[in-house]
């Protein structure tokens, strides 16, 4: 093991392009990045890994490491969501991708940047010239399609229909922007997360395409024989008082259901009776939206592998409705186009510092073609009207779509009394 601090004063996202731009200039694999919220740093970013397809059962599979803030290396990568759309068609990108990294530069909460590597081995010579250069002057641009509203608005109504009949309480309808795409997708992304600041920001990229994900939501963290879960349901957009959400039952209604769902995943391979709701219906900020945000615990075995672990909970609770599987069964026919990555999950698993993973929302997926697809939808329930949950998609995407027009929004708990 090797820890040693190195002099950089640029930004996850400056340090992000420069490693690009030297991969790409000498033959290797692209940087992979997680940035906002990570490990208990602000970023943590992969100089070189090569991203590879791999078995949707073998993601993440890593030890549960121990609490601490050295990630070292691991198991970088991201796993799509499972379900088709009614219209068929098989994957854009890989179904499940990630690689394995020996070293890490990680960004602290006091701004100082550190070099770890698992086995012990020095700083490489082209990591510390491509952090003396200065970052490429690069953008990527994306044209963006309408997303089919008509469509969208059937799936509500079905699922308003669905929630009368008592086949779900709630189930999350989602659709699609696509685009194409002029530039690289690293540069998307670092100017995305330089603009908005999302609290669960990924990046991974290899020849097959890459994932931006602009994440606000913790999926799994699992550390030792601890494991947490930070379900998002309810939103409102920021020209709007937070204190809104909280006096809001359809929202309260959103979250309150997906607790109880993400309680009954864990439940299924938790220590009995270790199931905790340490924090229900906190508000925090995230780009363009205030958001309901809940955390549930539980104690786990560390003898017990991911894979049992995402059988249990995978895909998350809050992108899919309750009853779980009669919603997705459902949601598969409302929808017409294959989610993709977006409502899956991208993240690291580290043997030092256990495992983290987001809720892949927010999220763009590129092919190696220049193709585009943004992901965006809210949870319905019995109060749903059509048109709201219709703008609450556009308040989601728009700090992706509507590029530097919109504010840095800092990801963070708001204290809100009613």
């Amino acid at each position: 093991m090797r820890v040693e601090r190195i002099s950089v004063s640029r930004s996850a996202p400056d340090v992000l392009r420069v490693l690009a731009a030297a991969t790409a200039t000498l033959g290797l694999p692209s940087p992979a990045a997680l940035t906002g919220s990570w490990f208990g740093s602000r970023a943590v970013i992969a100089p070189s890994v090569a991203i590879a397809p791999v078995d949707p059962t073998a993601v993440f599979d890593v030890g549960p490491g121990t609490p601490g803030r050295v990630v070292g290396g691991g198991w970088i990568g991201y796993l799509s969501y499972p379900d088709g759309g009614s219209l068929g068609g098989g994957a854009r990108i890989p179904v499940a991708a990630g690689g394995w990294t020996d070293h890490v530069l990680r960004l602290a909460d006091d701004g100082a940047w550190w070099y770890e590597s698992l086995s012990g081995a020095p700083l490489p010579d082209w990591i510390a010239r491509a952090l003396a250069a200065e970052p490429p002057a690069a953008a990527c641009h994306v044209d963006w399609d309408d997303a089919d509203r008509e469509t969208h608005r059937a799936g509500v109504l079905a699922c308003l229909d669905a929630i009368g009949a008592g086949e779900v309480y709630q189930a999350c309808v989602c659709t699609q922007f696509r685009g194409r795409v002029t530039g690289s997708p690293v540069d998307f992304f670092a100017d995305a997360v330089t603009r908005t600041g999302p609290a669960r920001a990924a990046f991974v990229a290899a020849d097959w395409g890459a994932v931006a994900s602009l994440s606000p939501e913790s999926f799994l963290r699992r550390t030792g024989d601890v494991v947490t879960s930070s379900p998002i349901k309810g939103t409102l957009p920021l020209d709007e008082p937070p204190s809104a959400l909280l006096a809001s039952a359809k929202d309260v209604a959103e979250n309150v259901m997906i607790v109880d769902l993400v309680r009954n995943d864990l439940g299924r391979v938790a220590v009995t009776g270790s199931v905790t709701v340490p924090e229900l219906l906190r508000v925090h900020r995230a780009p363009g939206v205030w958001h309901l945000v809940s955390t549930v615990a539980a104690r786990v075995d560390p003898a017990v592998p991911m894979s049992t672990l995402l059988d249990a909970t995978f895909p998350p609770a809050s992108v899919t409705g309750t009853p779980k599987g009669r919603a997705r069964r459902l949601l598969a026919s409302w929808e017409p186009h294959r989610r993709g990555i977006y409502c899956g999950t991208v993240g690291l698993a580290s043997p030092l510092a256990g495992t983290e993973l987001n809720v892949a929302i927010r999220t763009v997926e590129f092919d190696a073609a220049g193709n585009a697809v943004l992901g965006v939808g809210g949870g319905i329930t019995a109060d749903s009207d059509p048109d709201a949950e219709w703008r609450e998609c556009l308040h989601k995407a728009a700090p992706i779509l509507a590029g530097s027009s919109l504010p840095r929004a800092q990801d963070r708990v708001v204290e809100v009394t009613t």
